[in-house]
């Protein structure tokens, strides 16, 4: 398994964003099927570390395909790599991602890109009921030497229905999504330390994807709903 992102993946990407249609890509595929095997590699050994302290139960490496079928982009490819590790439920929940793309816009993130109706209902209801244990994890100091004020998702204006506006965790009420995120360079992306960076971020995560995982898999009384 590769160790580290090829020195060609940001070469490639920079040719194919002047050059996004299908006779460049075509004429060029084979380069790109090249560096697609090492870079698939690299997201296989990342998925290999995290099942040494996590269970994952998939991980997706997303195709250099575009949807253009209702996008006002009707460029045809992608200009990076993104790849997504699933947590296996429903015992675990949350995820992580390894996004891969040249001028410096590469990131890894975690946590909670789409929660379903029930899930982030049941999460605002927590905060409402006390915000004290995901506070504390926010504010650990180890936690946040990796993480920092990285914690971001999109939010309703004022609050959701049912909620009061003046909640004192009405910051986190309001979130529709729990996402933390690190970008990073070209040049911290190809070094080869990079695996292992993203492995001791990926691990520093786990306070709040335990707390998330608890309250997921409990009612409100503490009463576990898995079987």
């Amino acid at each position: 398994m590769s160790a580290s992102v090829p020195k060609s993946v940001f070469a490639f990407f920079k040719k194919l964003e002047k050059n996004n249609n299908r006779d460049w890509f075509n004429d060029n595929k084979s380069e790109f099927k090249a560096i697609e095997k090492d870079v698939k590699a690299f997201y296989n050994t990342i998925h290999e570390n995290l099942n040494i302290h996590d269970e994952i139960d998939k991980l997706k490496i997303f195709r250099i395909y575009r949807d253009v079928r209702f996008s006002k982009n009707k460029l045809p490819y992608k200009t990076h790599f993104g790849g997504s590790f699933h947590r296996t439920k429903p015992r675990l929940r949350g995820g992580y991602y390894l996004h891969i793309q040249p001028n410096n816009e590469s990131f890894i993130a975690t946590g909670f890109w789409e929660p379903a109706k029930e899930d982030l209902m049941r999460i605002r209801k927590e905060f409402e009921m006390d915000d004290s244990e995901i506070r504390e994890i926010l504010a650990n100091k180890k936690f946040n030497s990796v993480w920092g004020d990285s914690f971001i998702g999109d939010e309703v204006k004022s609050a959701p229905r049912g909620f009061a506006k003046d909640h004192k965790a009405i910051d986190l009420i309001k979130k529709k999504q729990y996402i933390f995120t690190k970008k990073y360079t070209d040049k911290e992306v190809l070094d080869v330390n990079f695996l292992n960076e993203i492995d001791m971020s990926f691990k520093a995560i786990r306070p709040f994807f335990d707390y998330m995982s608890d309250v997921l898999t409990t009612d409100l009384n503490g009463v576990s709903l898995i079987d």
